[in-house]
């Protein structure tokens, strides 16, 4: 252990003096070219003999009793791009990669399995971890060495080193990899916790008291950069919040929402957020847009829309849905993965944010007399100042504040800010623009479109809710299986790779909300044997969890257990809500009772570091505090959720008829000469009301 340990070091201190090898032309061609991800036909004509991740290249490696050498990335990554460009299209390297390893390139958002397994083995080794991914394994797919971005001399001196271990001293190697697999293994076990389950307020309250120290007051989010936007974190902690009436932590919330809103980070000009910012105050963003970040903010700012009625939200979604709509939506309904980092300069030359930044000169040109009140409300001075003279807009000031130093009307101002967007927008379309990632996941595509349903149920705008409606029956017609499975990805026409959980997870998720809002049980049916299907394939009978990988994929080093949030909260956090809510709806114990297992599985790890749980705590608010359960039944079903859907009341699911129906919520309810709405907890229903008002006073006691 300790020979490998400072093997790594030596590696990442050290730099050798190789040739100054140019790169080579696009003449060659490496078996990435039959694929279909973009990121990997990125990389189809390196040197590189790379290879795609399948059991015939794995069988090779133990056939040749070659080192695996497996690079991990995805197609908006900025230093994927940068160590292609240095390393992977260079002659000597790629001599040197493929003599001595049998080379595999990995599509991170194709085979999150795979990245899981392999990060957690960097993360292990080095404490950290990030794209690109770059792991040595033995031959078996065991990890032995790895990291992340490396320049050209590391990498081939790193390279060397471990092709000279493995020659000269091999047992060194298998000796680490069999520590290392045991760490691995136990990175992501859930012991079963036998203890009662108790879930009450004041652990929560206990939670957020230590999460609260690591907030920025200030600017918004955690007091630390990069800065990441977290979703689910503010979804909680606004629900929170407002549930509680805890005014310091809404401030603090709303304060955040309206910093991101402001920043770089935010598209000012086109819509929709980047992946985070490099900064602690939202402005200068690592540039690429990720669909399922936009899938959630919408989410999340309309909730915050709903509770506020803050203007600034409400544009924030409407310009996100947007450029979703016209950057990243399939005619079919589909969603795209996410758009580049890096576009052409006016040099020719790939660069970080080419397309998004301005000079000085370029805004005067096209805003003309109002470049006086643009400078000011975008900030073209020292604050929005980036780098080689470029700016990237920021806002800084309110709207009130703005009209009263300009002596102008706010409506003018609206006006005059709408008219700058569409300039700017007609001026950018001329550059070009940054490289798509045109596969569709079924996950992330299941977050955007619960992000379209969230936008209809707040705004009311049909557009939204047909977009949603659209891409559910995509998923439905191309990535549910006969066999009541699904799939992970589509391209071309093609639906590929079985789906792990986050894909039933978040398809389970967002369906049950299409239901809520269209009453069709098509979703809430679908919904449910989706978890059936995962108890099936998924479901580990000892920690009472769900594995990430079905039963039915080829075994990697680990089968993991993804319980801990990021910035997409995990996939068994958001089966454990789903599951709560099924239960709710097809009065199923064992849905039920596997939701609190879940739960009570996580619990001791959930206020040490609340930030990774805030999904758990979501669940946990629904059993601290009372959940209702909405049954509206009747003629005018439909009418009455739109209107009860104007408060935001986030501790309740809606079940609803406009006829008779066996449902068990809603069965032997109906009554054809009144709509009735039905507020229950825990099975035990108050006298029905035929007004919203009355029930929304029920709901708000």
């Amino acid at each position: 252990m300790k020979y490998l340990q400072l093997l790594v070091f030596v590696i990442l201190i050290m730099g050798c003096k190789g040739q100054n090898n140019e790169p080579m032309e696009h003449k060659y061609t490496n078996a990435l070219i039959n694929e279909t991800s973009p990121y990997l036909l990125q990389h189809a004509h390196n040197p590189v003999d790379w290879n795609p991740w399948n059991k015939s290249t794995l069988d090779k490696a133990k056939t040749e009793n070659k080192l695996i050498l497996i690079s991990v990335g995805y197609s908006a990554c900025h230093w994927c791009h940068v160590m292609e460009h240095e390393s992977f299209e260079d002659s000597l390297v790629a001599q040197i990669m493929n003599k001595n390893f049998i080379n595999i390139k990995v599509d991170r958002e194709e085979r999150p399995d795979v990245d899981q397994v392999y990060m957690n083995a960097v993360q292990l080794m080095n404490g950290s971890g990030g794209w690109p991914l770059n792991v040595v394994a033995l031959p078996d797919g065991r990890p032995v060495w790895g990291g992340t971005y490396f320049k050209k001399e590391q990498w081939l001196s790193a390279l060397e080193q471990i092709s000279k271990l493995y020659n000269e001293k091999p047992e060194k190697l298998r000796e680490y990899a069999q520590k290392l697999e045991q760490g691995i293994k136990a990175l992501d076990v859930v012991q079963l916790n036998t203890n009662e389950p108790v879930f009450e307020k004041d652990y929560i309250d206990e939670a957020i008291k230590n999460w609260s120290k690591q907030f920025d007051n200030r600017d918004g989010g955690l007091n630390r950069a990069p800065k990441f936007m977290m979703p689910n974190n503010y979804h909680f902690l606004l629900r929170y919040a407002y549930q509680t009436n805890d005014k310091k932590l809404q401030e603090f919330v709303n304060l955040t929402l309206k910093k991101m809103a402001y920043g770089g980070i935010f598209d000012q000009v086109g819509g929709g957020f980047s992946r985070y910012s490099v900064d602690p105050v939202w402005h200068i963003p690592h540039f690429e847009k990720m669909l399922y970040d936009n899938g959630q903010l919408v989410s999340l700012y309309a909730d915050a829309y709903l509770i506020t009625k803050n203007e600034l939200y409400k544009n924030v979604i409407t310009e996100t849905l947007e450029y979703i709509k016209n950057e990243m939506t399939l005619a079919n309904g589909a969603f795209f993965s996410s758009l580049d980092a890096d576009s052409n300069s006016p040099e020719g030359e790939l660069e970080e944010g080419a397309y998004y930044v301005w000079n000085k000169e370029e805004l005067q040109l096209v805003i003309g007399d109002d470049f006086y009140l643009f400078s000011d409300y975008f900030n073209i001075n020292n604050y929005g100042l980036w780098e080689k003279g470029h700016y990237v807009l920021i806002r800084k000031d309110d709207d009130e504040s703005i009209i009263k130093k300009h002596d102008i009307t706010l409506e003018t101002l609206t006006e005059k800010v709408s008219k700058w967007k569409n300039m700017l927008l007609k001026e950018r379309d001329k550059k070009d623009k940054p490289r798509l990632d045109d596969k569709t996941l079924t996950s992330w595509n299941a977050l955007m479109l619960k992000g379209y349903n969230d936008a209809y149920r707040v705004l009311e705008n049909k557009n939204y809710l047909n977009s949603a409606i659209q891409n559910a029956e995509f998923i439905i017609g191309n990535q549910l299986r006969e066999d009541g499975g699904l799939y992970h990805t589509y391209k071309n026409g093609k639906s590929t790779i079985n789906g792990y959980l986050e894909d039933y997870a978040a398809t389970i998720d967002a369906f049950i909300s299409l239901y809520e809002t269209t009453l069709n049980e098509k979703w809430l049916n679908t919904a449910r044997d989706l978890a059936n299907y995962t108890f099936d394939h998924f479901y580990d009978e000892s920690s009472k969890m769900f594995f990430f990988t079905s039963n039915e994929d080829d075994s990697l080093v680990s089968r993991s257990i993804e319980y801990r949030d990021n910035v997409i909260p995990a996939s068994n956090s958001i089966m454990a809500k789903n599951l709560f809510k099924l239960s709710h709806y097809f009065d199923n114990s064992h849905f039920s009772k596997t939701a609190m297992t879940m739960l009570n599985n996580v619990k001791p790890e959930m206020q040490e570091y609340p930030s990774g749980y805030s999904n758990w705590l979501d669940l946990m608010l629904n059993y601290a505090q009372p959940y209702y359960e909405v049954a509206i039944v009747g003629e005018k079903a439909k009418d009455k959720i739109e209107t009860l859907n104007k408060t935001y009341i986030p501790n309740k699911l809606i079940a609803g008829s406009t006829n008779e129906n066996n449902m068990p919520l809603l069965e032997n309810r109906y009554n054809p000469e009144s709509t009735l709405i039905y507020v229950c907890v825990n099975k035990a229903c108050k006298l029905p009301v035929s007004e919203v008002g009355k029930a929304i006073k029920l709901l708000l006691e």
